[in-house]
């Protein structure tokens, strides 16, 4: 018989596949101290909480019987996940819970802002009889641009159909087949931005979507354009949004999620006609909140009863004898993924791992899943992708995973190289551990290179030609970018070549654009490895 403690207020719905288990018992028992569930921890297999309960190594420690911990949520920022793998305990959340509801919510407020329901809802009961100044528009037959299609985009173009709507769809991991298959066209950022009437996000936070629509895309936006943002604060330019509806370019926006939650008083979104906002209500429906805990609660089950699950946010521990060959690498191959996927434009289609040396003679997976981690969060954001699900998220995405492996090293005695294919283009990056040096990127495409994987780079495809690294550097420095370190890879004199340089600081966007706009230099890419 297995014991399950809730510990926060969750629906009795929501647990009624554990109350109902012949083979497990439930206690409800919320509002504990940290004292308090140490104190009681040690005789239950699996815990499940919300955001109340705070899991730290002492309560883990204390549940010595302890298999599962599940959140009835997304974020597990209250459980100490380095404790739970340390200990094997597997922690678990509900990534899909609020699909719908969030998606709702996002029609809700696109519909809100084309007939300015919540500013005519105001003046009425006010008293005040106005049909004249709240004349709307229709969704149909305008043009929705999505940025973002994963569950909840794919979900919003879905009923944005249904509304006689165009679609136009981002995604970095979308391809024209599986856009065709759901019936919209597939576009980029700047298309949606010159193009769509209407304008919803999806993605994450990522140092990528920051500010991905701001004064450049208002000031090429088509003229009367509606925004609609209940994903995360900060992928809209807050301030330059303001400009952009004082200037006329933009019609109107609702948004469910700040930069800053909760918004300061005097935030110009919170008192501006054209601006439509909710506290952050996206997943706060019954419905949603039941969802997720029947989603973690049959994971739970499954978990007990040592069937197959979904849904881990860490990962158990490594034998100690694999571990000790892989550790090293781990760091590595997240750094190898995510450099590559930042030098890669266009939608993933295939990650290729190949190891050479000595590591092609032992279980590689869980190295695999930190280099494709690395791809994918640049993307999806780090705190969506983990070494547990990064396989799993990559199959959801279409992106096909290939390993190979060879005892031959060339002139190292391990190499890890990483090819990415998009439906633009391929790069290759290889990487080692040099004893004594640590982590070294090797090889960029076809060029020979050493460079620490650290810190904020840039990437430059360039002719060899003379003078080019002058310039470069000329052009850095006048404009406040130090640069501490260059490496120069070629292969033959007046050729192709890459310049990587590390620089002091994060480099803006207009420097690289000044940089590729330069005679004989063809992209420069800002590459940021923690």
């Amino acid at each position: 018989m297995y014991k399950v403690l809730v510990s926060d207020p969750i629906s009795d719905l929501g647990i009624q596949q554990l109350v109902e288990a012949t083979d497990v018992i439930v206690d409800k028992n919320p509002g504990l101290s940290e004292d308090e569930l140490v104190a009681i921890i040690g005789e239950y297999d699996a815990l499940l909480v919300r955001s109340q309960t705070r899991v730290t190594a002492r309560v883990m420690e204390a549940g010595k019987k302890l298999k599962v911990v599940g959140r009835a949520g997304v974020g597990v920022d209250n459980i100490d996940l380095e404790a739970a793998t340390s200990r094997g305990i597997i922690v678990i959340n509900a990534p899909d819970g609020n699909t719908i509801t969030t998606c709702e919510h996002t029609f809700a407020m696109m519909m809100a802002v084309a007939r300015h329901i919540p500013q005519a809802y105001m003046k009425t009961v006010s008293g005040t009889w106005d049909r004249k100044s709240f004349l709307g528009v229709e969704l149909r037959n305008k043009t929705l641009g999505v940025l973002g299609m994963g569950r909840i985009g794919s979900e919003v173009a879905k009923r944005a159909k249904a509304f006689g709507m165009n679609i136009l769809g981002y995604d970095p991991f979308m391809t024209e087949e599986r856009a065709e298959k759901q019936g919209i066209k597939l576009a980029t950022v700047d298309e949606i931005v010159r193009q769509a009437d209407f304008m919803t996000v999806h993605t994450p936070l990522t140092p990528e979507t920051r500010h991905m629509i701001g004064k450049a895309q208002f000031g090429v936006m088509k003229p009367g354009m509606r925004i609609v943002n209940c994903a995360r604060g900060g992928i809209i330019d807050e301030l330059a949004l303001v400009e952009a509806i004082d200037e006329g370019i933009v019609a109107g926006a609702a948004f469910d999620v700040f930069e800053v939650e909760p918004p300061a008083e005097d935030h110009p979104f919170l008192k501006h006609p054209k601006i439509i906002v909710t506290p952050h209500l996206g997943a706060s429906t019954v419905e949603a909140q039941e969802n997720v805990a029947i989603d973690v609660s049959e994971q739970v089950l499954h978990i007990l009863r040592d069937e197959p699950f979904t849904n881990a946010v860490n990962m158990p521990p490594i034998p100690a004898n694999l571990q000790s060959k892989l550790q090293p690498y781990f760091a590595l191959g997240e750094k190898l993924g995510s450099f590559i996927a930042q030098s890669t434009e266009g939608a993933v289609t295939e990650i290729s791992v190949s190891y050479s040396g000595e590591l092609a003679e032992v279980d590689t997976q869980p190295l695999t899943r930190y280099i494709v981690r690395g791809v994918l969060a640049h993307h999806l954001g780090s705190d969506q992708v983990n070494i547990v699900n990064s396989l799993h998220l990559a199959k959801l995405r279409e992106v096909n995973i290939v390993v190979q492996k060879s005892h031959a090293a060339k002139d190292f005695t391990n190499l890890v190289t990483v090819a990415l294919r998009t439906k633009k283009e391929e790069h290759v990056v290889a990487g080692t551990l040099l004893t004594g040096y640590g982590p070294r990127i090797v090889q960029i495409d076809k060029f020979p290179v050493d460079v620490t994987p650290e810190g904020n780079l840039i990437l430059i495809s360039h002719n060899d030609k003379p003078g080019i690294i002058g310039r470069v550097g000329t052009l850095l420095g006048n404009n406040d970018v130090n640069i501490a370190t260059m490496q120069v890879g070629r292969q033959l004199v007046g050729g192709s070549a890459i310049m990587v340089l590390r620089v002091d600081k994060g480099t803006p966007k207009e420097i690289l654009q000044q940089l590729t706009s330069m005679s004989e230099l063809n992209t420069a890419k800002e590459i940021i490895l923690p």
